[in-house]
């Protein structure tokens, strides 16, 4: 008689290093590959590293992660931002409701520093203060003085303690070590500055959405909770802590209307090779477009677009 096949070890959460509570379920590479190179024409198979699956995994804080963690290379991003249209990225005029949320934690004349800021949308909504943008891989156009082409470690060397603000929006999903990233945030704020995080979160529409690539590995590697995020801030150090949901704005109204419009609903399982729930992400997608038109920004009372935290670093 064959001996059973030993349970698969649970990784331990990238927050709190609890071991994982339960798989979510199991992802092959290969699809997510072919996934990305027919839908965005992106190729992925320098980050995954010959990786040949990835558990999704739930945390005890409710954080789900994949496991193994690999993001997405420069090259990966390079080629993601060129296929995605820039017109639909938060801008002067149409920024996240997180960003206007976030505003009014942001003194006047305050020095804010704006980690994976893009195109430094956030800026147009802290005009009041003095605005500096980082992002290792694009920052606005060459020469803009407010963007600064660097990672947060880099820029930490000569710049520790030198902000006010330090705030990440749609950031800390992205990275392999959201403890490590979000305790180079703190060095960089003085004693009692403040902190602020903007991350999407589950259960939320974005996460209902058959095979939505944008929430997959090697581009969002965690979808956060309100737990997750009391548990990071509080391994670091930082106090007073606040969770608010941002409302959906024009510039992500659209994932709600593609969840609204998609006949298949994601609940236990949000990725599989199936041409149903290929159709169904296609048609979403061409439906909630059409909805996104008349209506961009939703009424709606349900989980939002997005948490954000907003913590301050302890004065003593």
């Amino acid at each position: 008689m064959a001996s059973p096949t030993p349970p698969t070890p649970h990784p331990p959460c990238p927050v709190t290093g609890e071991p994982a509570t339960r798989l979510v379920q199991w992802v092959s590479a290969r699809f997510l590959i072919d996934l990305w190179r027919y839908t965005l024409k992106v190729d992925v198979r320098p980050s995954f590293k010959g990786t040949r699956r990835f558990g999704l995994w739930e945390s005890p804080t409710g954080l789900y992660f994949f496991d193994p963690m690999l993001q997405g290379d420069a090259g990966f991003y390079t080629s993601l931002y060129a296929r995605l249209n820039i017109r639909h990225y938060p801008r002067e005029g149409h920024p996240r409701a997180e960003f206007r949320l976030a505003a009014r934690h942001v003194a006047e004349g305050a020095q804010v520093l704006d980690v994976g800021c893009g195109f430094g949308a956030f800026r147009h909504e802290v005009r009041h203060a003095r605005y500096t943008g980082l992002d290792p891989h694009f920052s606005g156009e060459p020469g803009s003085d407010w963007a600064r082409i660097e990672t947060l470690t880099d820029h930490l060397t000569s710049n520790a303690g030198a902000y006010d603000v330090a705030s990440a929006f749609q950031v800390l999903e992205h990275v392999e070590d959201p403890v490590g990233m979000l305790t180079d945030m703190v060095r960089a704020v003085r004693p009692g500055g403040t902190v602020i995080i903007g991350v999407p979160h589950v259960p939320a529409a974005h996460t209902r959405i058959p095979n939505y690539l944008i929430n997959a590995v090697p581009h969002h590697l965690t979808w956060w909770t309100k737990d997750a995020l009391l548990a990071i801030a509080g391994r670091v150090g930082l106090v007073n802590l606040r969770v608010e949901t941002a409302p959906w704005a024009d510039v992500d109204g659209l994932v709600y209307w593609m969840e609204r419009c998609s006949p298949v609903k994601c609940r236990d399982r949000h990725y599989r090779h199936s041409w149903a729930w290929h159709a169904s992400a296609l048609f979403g997608f061409l439906a909630g477009w059409v909805m996104w038109k008349i209506k961009p920004v939703p009424k709606t009372r349900d989980e939002g677009a997005s948490l954000l935290l907003v913590a301050e670093k302890p004065a003593g």
